[in-house]
């Protein structure tokens, strides 16, 4: 499965904190599918509170159209192609090129790991690093 990474980490650091990226980040991270393409979007804490934030920028992003429920804490994809999938908290370490996925979304559920570490292996953005999945 084609799996494409966005990730919000530079974004956050060098635009809106303006300051270096650290060596260790934290945050969470979603799952949205569309077809036979897989996008992992990992966002650091402090950019993103929820799950729904991360999904609300991807779309925003991306021109996908998309609503908050009533507690403002799901965003929904309007677009029936576009599956939110699950999501988690993510811990990557630039010193000792490691990532570790885990736990789950209170709004979209947990995450599919099923291959998950294989396709992260297989991005050059993770490429010699090790990946744990809990």
């Amino acid at each position: 499965m084609p799996t494409v990474l966005i990730d919000y980490i530079p974004f956050y650091y060098t635009s809106i904190a303006q300051t270096a990226i650290p060596p260790v980040v934290s945050g969470k991270f979603v799952q949205i599918r569309n077809g036979n393409t897989l996008y992992l979007v990992l966002s650091p804490k402090e950019l993103t509170k929820y799950h729904g934030n991360i999904v609300e920028r991807f779309c925003m992003d991306k021109g996908i159209e998309g609503s908050y429920d009533t507690k403002r804490e799901k965003f929904a994809i309007l677009d029936q192609a576009w599956v939110i999938v699950g999501g988690g908290k993510f811990e990557r370490d630039g010193i000792y090129k490691a990532i570790k996925l885990y736990n789950n979304s209170m709004a979209y559920g947990k995450f599919d790991a099923t291959g998950l570490k294989e396709l992260l292996i297989a991005l050059p953005e993770f490429s010699g690093y090790t990946v744990t999945i809990e």
